[in-house]
């Protein structure tokens, strides 16, 4: 999905379109879903409170400039109004050792005159193993 696409589509097609870039490492389509407000906000894992565009910017393209993340995100949980949505997820990976990890994420997103878009997205390291999703559909 396009980060265009996502500008008018709902809160979830946003998340979308930005864990589509991630995995693609496409740092332009990532950042055109941010809001152009620079009070944005961003918490990576163990790391600073990033505030505003250009520090934002620049640690994603730390992040990225090896390739995409090859995150998987699931067992969304949704609370959302008329002009804000707040998504939890759980981001499915690999760690360095390659065992599989597992990270917290809240995204919170504001619809603005061009759509919905990232105003915070903070990551945590998750305790102990993943959480299994009984609701979840296996497919195949």
């Amino acid at each position: 999905m396009s980060a265009k696409k996502a500008h008018n589509g709902s809160a979830a097609e946003t998340e979308a379109a930005f864990y589509d870039a991630l995995n693609r490492a496409d740092l332009e389509a990532l950042m055109a879903l941010w809001a152009e407000d620079d009070e944005i906000v961003c918490v990576h894992p163990g790391g600073p409170r990033l505030i505003g565009h250009a520090a934002i910017r620049a640690s994603w393209a730390a992040i990225l400039e090896h390739g995409g993340l090859h995150i998987m995100p699931s067992q969304l949980h949704e609370t959302h109004t008329l002009m804000s949505s707040v998504h939890t997820v759980i981001e499915g990976g690999t760690a360095a050792t390659g065992e599989p990890a597992h990270l917290v994420a809240t995204n919170v997103y504001a619809k603005t005159p061009r759509g919905w878009r990232i105003v915070l997205h903070h990551v945590s390291i998750a305790p102990g193993p993943a959480p299994v999703d009984t609701n979840a559909q296996i497919l195949h």
